[in-house]
């Protein structure tokens, strides 16, 4: 059963509307004693003092053939070391590897575990400042993110964050992804 306890981070958090910045720990979705930093706030505003803040890590994604099938159809990306298992084992990798940019577009489920506003009109993703992939994700494999909160600028009608992210493979020492995404939250 997973135990949530609220943690101050710093002094400025009182001071703000934070509905919770939560350490949570569950060992189905973490490994064994990891803390996973969850970020809730009101409103846009309530970002502001959090700008440095470590996050995650996210949950846990398994990376399934179908899902890179799926994602070939829908990028027209069929690539043999995507798509072709029996090749594919033949190949610099041993098996099937996930897209890059399919890694990438799964940044965005796993940031929404990460940091929740309650009350914006809207959040857009505004662009990428920079992106690499240093590792294969194996087909079988399993992803996670975490990252810095690394910056957070007041803009016309809300908020820009830009948070340092990482795409964790599990059991690998270089992460999928390396990017640093920008993210605008309107009141």
């Amino acid at each position: 059963m997973p135990f949530r306890t609220e943690r101050q981070l710093s002094p400025a958090l009182n001071a703000v509307d934070i509905a919770s910045v939560v350490l949570l720990r569950h060992d189905s979705v973490l490994r064994y004693g990891e803390a996973a930093v969850v970020i809730n706030v009101q409103t846009p505003a309530g970002l502001l003092p959090l700008a440095g803040t470590n996050l995650g890590p996210s949950s846990w994604i398994e990376i399934r053939q179908d899902d890179i099938d799926l994602f070939a159809d829908a990028t027209r990306d069929h690539q043999w070391i995507h798509v072709d298992a029996d090749r594919a084992k033949k190949g610099p990798f041993g098996t099937t590897i996930a897209h890059g940019y399919m890694t990438l577009s799964l940044v965005v489920s796993l940031w929404s575990e990460l940091v929740t506003v309650e009350r914006t009109s809207m959040t857009i993703n505004y662009g990428l400042n920079k992106v690499r992939f240093p590792a294969p994700v194996r087909v079988g494999s399993r992803i996670r993110l975490t990252g810095t909160l690394s910056k957070v600028d007041s803009v016309e009608g809300g908020f820009q964050v830009t948070s340092d992210l990482l795409v964790e493979i599990e059991d690998e020492k270089k992460p999928a992804c390396a990017l640093q995404a920008v993210y605008r939250f309107y009141d």
